[in-house]
């Protein structure tokens, strides 16, 4: 009996301290995920931080306490009521993406650095709602996201982390400012069709001003080339029969002085006196009889006479005749 029990208490005793030595292993071993971070404390003091991959603790003596991922986090800010800067009531939501750069400063800068960064969100975005005018609100989004990131980066740099965005969800107006929004939008577009239907009707009267003016240049200037162009005919017309009566004086006066042109003169004068007499006595009612109406032969003689004689020599004042 006394063997049978030294027996189990060595069997025991080799369990127990196979166990041991399990325990011991696996306390010593430890193996680190890609993109995270363990931090190690000894006797319950900062020792060192665990990268990824396999390393070896000093069993009962070094522990993890904490672990972190290195990876880039997006958390949501939850919806909160910010007052604009025309005392206008809007709730805003957004969501920031932060990264733990320092594990170290991460564990013993503050106890939570989520919940710290959410409300420091929460507070830099109501005093970034609070200096702008709502209707600004949805203009000047980036500007906002933008001084959100600068301010929580400041004071999020000592805990280690850094915040790399912040995006806003939505802002929602109440829906009184959102009816009222809306009118002023209809009354916008209602304003820009008049000014549009108004600036049309300006141009088209205009086009029709410019279209009447042009058409009574061109119609001017159709009438003064139209009385140019008379103007020309009628003095070439005048030319013409200037130049066609001088060249029939100049034959006259060649066929008088040739051979039997003064009995062809004298002859042609007595036609012509007879003939215009002839038309005095049939369309007058009073006819004037000369005194020497039978002496036709002196009146002829007077009418060659006055047709061979030369032209008085010119004046000073009167430009000679035209050869």
């Amino acid at each position: 009996m006394q063997e049978v029990f030294n027996m189990d208490l060595a069997v025991i005793a080799t369990l127990a301290l196979v166990v041991l030595v399990i325990v011991a292993i696996a306390k010593m071993a430890i193996i680190v995920p890609q993109q995270r971070a363990y931090v190690v404390e000894s006797l319950g003091k900062y020792r060192t931080t665990l990268d990824a991959g396999f390393h070896l603790l000093v069993p009962f003596l070094d522990r993890v306490a904490y672990r972190h991922s290195l990876k880039e986090q997006a958390v949501e800010i939850p919806e909160q009521v910010c007052i604009t800067n025309d005392n206008v009531q809007v709730a805003v939501d957004g969501i920031l993406y932060m990264q733990v750069l320092d594990p170290k400063l991460a564990s013993y800068g503050i106890a939570n650095y989520n919940f710290a960064i959410s409300q420091l969100a929460q507070t830099t975005l109501r005093s970034e709602i609070g200096k702008i005018d709502l209707d600004r609100t949805f203009e000047e989004r980036g500007a906002i996201n933008a001084n959100v990131v600068t301010e929580l980066d400041k004071a999020s740099a000592p805990w280690g982390v850094k915040v790399l965005r912040y995006e806003i969800s939505s802002i929602t107006p109440p829906r009184d400012v959102l009816q009222a929004m809306e009118k002023q939008m209809r009354a916008e577009r209602e304003k820009r069709a008049v000014v549009l239907n108004s600036e049309g009707e300006r141009d088209a009267v205009i086009n029709q001003a410019e279209g009447d003016k042009q058409r009574v240049i061109k119609a001017s200037e159709a009438e003064r080339s139209r009385q140019v162009n008379e103007a020309q005919g009628q003095a070439d017309a005048i030319k013409a029969i200037a130049t066609a009566t001088a060249q029939g004086l100049r034959e006259v006066a060649t066929a008088v002085s040739e051979p039997g042109g003064d009995a062809a003169m004298k002859l042609r004068i007595a036609e012509d006196y007879i003939e215009k007499f002839g038309e005095l006595a049939r369309t007058g009612n009073t006819l004037v009889v000369p005194a020497n109406l039978t002496d036709v032969a002196s009146m002829i003689t007077l009418a060659t006479r006055i047709a061979k004689s030369d032209p008085p020599p010119p004046t000073s004042n009167t430009p000679p005749p035209e050869r």
